[in-house]
């Protein structure tokens, strides 16, 4: 009698054994896709910082060229040069976020 009720509990322990092993398994393998995302965040959330300074800095830029373009024809130039050098700085960046 004593011998069945030790195998009886001895099985009933070696279930919740794999059962919680079947659980913690399951928890690491979810463990391990929430860090790939959160790396995966991390890095779309600097790619979103660099966006708004950068496009901080064309606002800065095109502030300039507003304030310089009611000097006169002297403006018209630079106006003209920035706006170049702003599409190039564009082209770049297009580039480097390949």
């Amino acid at each position: 009698m004593e011998k069945d009720h030790l195998i009886k509990e001895l099985t009933l322990l070696e279930r919740r054994i794999k059962l919680f092993l079947n659980e913690h398994q399951s928890v690491q393998e979810q463990l391990r896709i929430l860090k790939v995302e959160n790396n995966n965040l991390k890095t779309t959330l600097k790619s979103k910082e660099q966006q708004i300074v950068d496009f901080q800095n064309q606002n800065k830029i095109s502030t300039i060229v507003g304030n310089i373009s009611s000097r006169g024809d002297d403006g018209i130039e630079l106006k003209q040069y920035i706006n170049d050098y702003i599409k190039e700085i564009d082209k770049c960046i297009a580039h480097l976020s390949e």
